[in-house]
């Protein structure tokens, strides 16, 4: 994609609308973004009001044959069939020209999840770094693993209980989040991870004496921790670790459901913790041999257990 193309003024308002009439998530603004503006170069000088569906498999192919997955594809055609839904109620725009069309088909891929003995190994790690950060670090990667957040998820919450971001429960135990499509949920989170939160928050304390940042998760300068910023400091973690394996945010999250499956069965259970509409989007998981065992979180999930 080229880097010059600038985001049309149609494309900048539709993103306003998704914040402010959606609240979408930073990250998922980000990624909108990005699928946006692969529509402005594919259509050029072209308004969307004049593109069609047999533009939209041109654009497709072009993408296709660029190297883009069938999966890449798909959240593509999503953002575009979005954008002309909003166009069609907002601007006058007569027809949706992405509506009817599919991405090509990818092998079906399966989550990459670490193994048990990998993640304790990951989370049991004390990389040899400052003791605030590596507080703050460990924290989020014990809640990461814990409660099968997603990144955004977790780089949202908020000190504030009730906040619209999402906090954390310390009474009881608890992480509720702002997910997608707008939905909150509330999911368990274990003993360690409760641990290491409470360490954390004794080390905040200092870092934001001078800000009133309300994020949960702070860089060194007292303000909220990006996504990308959370994604360098666990590959930084994990090189520290000697894994010896690519670890990236999402993963905490199959290990997560992976693990739950392995150990409960519980395939609504699970769909359920990871906030999925659908329990297509958790049968990912089905490939796994599960041990049967009917107890509750406490009970299965490997770091729940103190």
């Amino acid at each position: 994609m080229d880097a010059e193309v600038a985001l049309p003024s149609w494309g900048e308002d539709y993103l306003a609308w998704l914040a402010t009439h959606r609240r979408a998530a930073a990250l998922t603004l980000e990624n909108y973004r990005r699928d946006l503006l692969r529509l402005a170069e594919l259509a050029g000088a072209r308004a969307p009001q004049t593109l069609e569906a047999v533009d939209i498999r041109r654009f497709v192919a072009r993408l296709h044959g660029q190297g883009l997955s069938g999966r890449s594809i798909a959240r593509t055609l999503s953002a575009w069939r979005g954008l002309f839904r909003w166009l069609i109620r907002n601007q006058g725009v007569r027809a949706n020209p992405v509506e009817a069309i599919r991405p090509p088909k990818s092998p079906a891929m399966l989550p990459k999840a670490l193994s048990q003995d990998q993640t304790r190994a990951l989370l049991d790690a004390e990389p040899k770094v400052e003791s605030a950060l590596e507080s703050r670090d460990c924290a989020m990667f014990e809640l990461f693993y814990s409660s099968g957040l997603r990144l955004g998820e977790l780089a949202g919450l908020d000190l504030d209980s009730g906040s619209r971001n999402g906090w954390v429960d310390f009474a009881e135990g608890m992480v509720t989040v702002h997910g997608k499509r707008d939905r909150m949920r509330t999911v368990p989170v274990g003993e360690p991870a409760l641990k290491a939160l409470r360490a954390w928050m004794e080390v905040r304390v200092l870092m934001s004496a001078a800000g009133d940042e309300r994020a949960l998760f702070i860089t060194r300068n007292g303000r909220r921790m990006s996504a990308g910023a959370i994604r360098g400091r666990l590959r930084r973690w994990a090189q520290a670790s000697g894994l010896g394996v690519h670890v990236h945010p999402h993963m905490f999250r199959h290990s997560f459901a992976s693990h739950m499956l392995q150990a409960s069965g519980d395939l609504r259970a699970v769909q359920e913790l990871l906030g999925h509409a659908s329990i297509r989007s958790t049968q990912v998981y089905t490939h796994l041999d599960y041990q049967h065992l009917a107890k509750v979180y406490d009970s299965a999930h490997p770091r729940a257990r103190k």
